[in-house]
């Protein structure tokens, strides 16, 4: 089994954490968690910039859940897809105009590449010890999983029976899917995963199937749930278990399948940037953010899975030992694709 599924199958999710030094030696208990971080200078600094690829909802319910904490400190956010996020603050640091406190990254190869640079700020905050050792950087500090992210498949009841919706990700094959059927972009860290791992289960002719579907690819989960809801679309490949979960409890008619080969699952990794504008706030936020009173307020506004063993499931969702998860074997092999799989992701969605 993959370190990646090693640490998020049932055994293993939640095994105990390995030793770990936090930043401090007395960290300081504030309002339900530990943190290191000056609090009283991060009031000073009284800022605080997220650059996220999370729905403009789910970070604005994010950080409006911190500012009630600190309420002397300002929160915002910058949303862009992984993508483009990433290449808007390369482009900022090679300015040396130094935005964001902190980063969160959905796709792996910039997680790893941000590193390299010496992007990623260290700080061993004194609640990621609660993370199994597979859910944080090595050694600690860089960063770590805010979430866990799984995708399967789902479609519109209304214009799709139960009896011909698909059960599998080999069901999304069937011509009756042609022109009805939506992903996500190449900027999207989840799709990359999704592609490399249906090479994988079900061989490298499987997207050269699909491209004969000419699928719609957007943005945003929103977008693709928006329009299978609408009844534009029939079917989301790469529908996030969250937006589901979102969608349905606002009553839309929408249902989700968890197919039969397992759900695709990815890392939401959050981190301090170097040269963070406000530190002190950053590292505050870190600690809040990893805790259990901020995982939970981020489980509430994202619908995504904690890594932590003591914040439960989103509000609907099942527990994530539940699930078959897919997820590539070794990252470093995954991000050798990255290239091939934007080159050859960009040609399928631009076929239409």
């Amino acid at each position: 089994m993959s370190w990646f599924r090693s640490a998020l199958a049932a055994a293993c999710l939640f095994a105990p954490a390995a030793a770990f030094a936090a930043a401090c030696d007395q960290p300081r208990q504030v309002d339900g968690f530990k943190t290191c971080a000056d609090v009283a200078k991060a009031e000073q600094e009284g800022a605080l910039v997220l650059y996220s690829p999370d729905p403009e909802a789910n970070q604005a319910a994010l950080l409006k859940a911190f500012h009630e904490a600190f309420p002397k400190i300002n929160a915002t956010y910058l949303r862009l897809q992984t993508g483009a996020l990433y290449a808007k603050l390369m482009a900022e640091r090679q300015a040396k105009t130094y935005m964001p406190d902190a980063l969160t990254l959905t796709d792996m190869t910039f997680v790893i590449d941000f590193k390299k640079r010496g992007g990623w700020m260290h700080y061993e905050s004194p609640e990621v010890a609660a993370y199994p050792q597979n859910a944080r950087s090595e050694p600690p500090g860089d960063w770590m999983w805010g979430g866990i992210i799984v995708a399967g498949i789902a479609y519109n009841p209304t214009t799709v029976k139960e009896a011909d919706a698909p059960k599998s990700w080999a069901d999304l094959l069937n011509p009756r899917w042609k022109d009805a059927i939506n992903v996500k972009v190449s900027n999207s860290g989840l799709q990359h995963e999704t592609w490399f791992m249906m090479k994988k289960v079900l061989g490298d002719d499987y997207w050269k199937k699909f491209a004969e579907l000419k699928p719609r690819a957007f943005d945003s989960y929103v977008q693709q749930y928006d329009r299978t809801v609408s009844g534009q679309d029939m079917v989301i490949s790469t529908a996030q278990y969250s937006g589901y979960l979102q969608f349905k409890a606002k009553g839309a008619p929408i249902a989700y399948v968890n197919p039969t080969e397992g759900q695709v699952a990815a890392p939401e990794v959050m981190g301090i940037v170097d040269n963070a504008p406000h530190p002190e706030a950053a590292k505050l936020f870190m600690d809040w953010f990893t805790s259990v009173p901020g995982q939970k307020a981020y489980v509430a506004a994202s619908s995504l899975y904690s890594a932590r063993k003591d914040v439960p499931p989103p509000a609907g969702g099942i527990p994530i030992t539940d699930i078959k998860l897919l997820a590539p074997d070794d990252w470093e092999t995954f991000l050798k694709t990255h290239t091939q799989f934007v080159r050859e992701w960009d040609r399928m969605v631009g076929m239409r």
